[in-house]
């Protein structure tokens, strides 16, 4: 990792602690799980996102209730919050980041995508204990290695939901079978990602008030014809 990723990680853990400062951010339980929501897009509900969580985690229960204990004994908390990817395991404090908009999204990611999401972060959790109590290193061959397993729990969860359910969850895993170890655990320029993150956010949060805007003014000319036909 490097070091303007521990900073940047280090300012999203200041900031989702300091959780009065800003009515964008909330603290939740959701089956058990401690979890902060930075909630920076005033387009997403951050009850939806929780809902979403909820619905995710109660997939893993349900279907490998093992790597839901799993996630029980070795994540301290979830985080909700912009990031340039899906997840993350932030190994500092245990925690799973799981990207907002990625749960918002629902047209487009599955409950099972979202699943299998963390259920492939909580695998980076279980390795990265094993890696403190057996005292072993993590090497860049390691991270190619160890997402390789990630991938694995996810093709094992897939397979064990109902086809229809499972299926976008095994086409991604399939798709990434033939990738290097470069390509499965590449370089990450996480500067240029987080400002192309940023810029994402915010036209999307543009576009969103601009259909409110325009929704606004249609129902208010709506409004003024309905008027004019009852006088």
């Amino acid at each position: 990792m490097s070091d303007w990723l521990r900073r940047a990680i280090g300012r999203l853990s200041a900031t989702v602690e300091a959780l009065n400062a800003s009515p964008g951010q909330a603290l939740a339980t959701v089956r058990g799980f401690r979890v902060v929501v930075e909630n920076t897009r005033p387009d997403i509900l951050t009850a939806h996102v929780l809902a979403r969580l909820d619905r995710a985690l109660a997939l893993i229960a349900e279907v490998q209730p093992t790597r839901f204990r799993h996630l029980e004994a070795d994540v301290a908390r979830i985080r909700v919050a912009s990031f340039p990817c899906r997840g993350a395991y932030l190994p500092a404090d245990r925690s799973i980041l799981t990207e907002l908009s990625f749960l918002a999204r629902e047209s487009e990611f599955t409950d099972a995508i979202v699943a299998s999401s963390i259920l492939h972060e909580g695998v980076h959790a279980r390795v990265a204990r094993m890696r403190r109590h057996f005292g072993f290193g993590h090497s860049p061959a390691h991270r190619a290695r160890e997402e390789r397993i990630c991938r694995r729990a996810e093709a094992a969860f897939g397979a064990a939901l109902p086809p229809a359910v499972g299926a976008p969850v095994l086409a991604r895993v399939a798709s990434m079978q033939a990738l290097t170890d470069e390509e499965v655990a590449p370089e990450i320029d996480w500067e240029a990602a987080f400002a192309v993150k940023a810029a994402a956010d915010q036209a999307a949060a543009n576009k969103a008030a601009g259909d409110q805007a325009a929704a606004n003014k249609a129902a208010g000319d709506q409004a003024a014809l309905d008027r004019q036909r009852g006088q």
